[in-house]
């Protein structure tokens, strides 16, 4: 925990703790590189008018950490069994769980007596057609009541060889890998997973936010005729009092919302 100075009345610093961490990463392979902080641009990869006046768009695509995959490796589909193969290999191993080229003794040689021997797969089929369950060499825990969404990367242009299934981990208790479950979507076709490319997305969730009692609590308005006064006057301030969509002010979504970003909560 980092220690800050903040001016006091008196105008002389006071030294105070800078909040923990919501999340901390553990990297147990090597070679996978460190998350990243997610992206407003996704990569530069969405459109410039969307990231200057977009802001739901780029909140989402910054929402979170990146986290990639520690080599480049192929994947193919028969329609029945799984094959891999990375590096310079040009026959296919058939996959059931297959652990990172030497990885298992890396670990076991960090890893207490009583614990060498249970080095986690990096790669395993599922019991299911076409999924298959890939290790980002990460462990990550959350603070207390904080949980991860794990999900594909948002905004990045999704490949049409594969989806991602999504998942939320108890990372506040749960310390193990840190995976993600992909379904194949092409048989008979070599499927290229890329180190640079972010392997998924995590985003932190208070636990509060898919407590059943909370999601289950929802009101519905049926139709415009319910709308109150209130309800209609807000209408009005949003889509109305700018002006039309030639006449308003380019971006007032993000400004209002910065603006309200910078309230202080209590």
């Amino acid at each position: 925990m980092s220690v800050i100075e903040k001016a006091s009345l008196n105008g002389a610093p006071e030294r105070q703790r800078a909040p923990a961490p919501i999340v901390r990463f553990y990297r147990l392979i090597e070679d996978t590189p460190a998350p990243q902080r997610a992206d407003r641009s996704a990569g530069g990869l969405i459109p410039t008018r969307a990231f200057r006046y977009c802001e739901p768009m780029t909140t989402a695509s910054a929402f979170g950490w990146y986290i990639f995959p520690p080599m480049d490796f192929r994947i193919l589909w028969d329609g029945n069994d799984i094959f891999w193969q990375y590096g310079d290999m040009e026959s296919w191993m058939p996959l059931t769980a297959a652990q990172y080229p030497g990885f298992s003794n890396s670990f076991d040689e960090a890893a207490p007596k009583a614990i060498r021997g249970y080095a986690p797969p990096f790669i395993s089929a599922a019991p299911e057609p076409g999924v298959v369950k890939i290790w980002s060499g990460l462990i990550a825990t959350t603070e207390e009541n904080w949980s991860l969404l794990v999900r594909r990367p948002a905004n990045l242009p999704g490949s049409q060889c594969y989806e991602h299934f999504e998942g939320i981990v108890e990372t506040d208790h749960w310390f193990g890998p840190l995976f993600t479950n992909l379904r194949l979507t092409k048989t008979d076709m070599p499927i290229l997973i890329k180190r640079e490319m972010p392997l998924m997305q995590v985003q932190p969730l208070h636990r509060s936010t898919y407590d059943e009692a909370i999601l289950k609590n929802f009101e519905f308005v049926e139709n415009a005729d319910a709308f109150s006064e209130n309800d209609w006057n807000r209408y009005h301030s949003t889509v109305i009092a700018p002006g039309s969509a030639h006449e308003r002010e380019r971006g007032l979504y993000a400004k209002h919302s910065r603006k309200m970003k910078k309230r202080p909560t209590s």
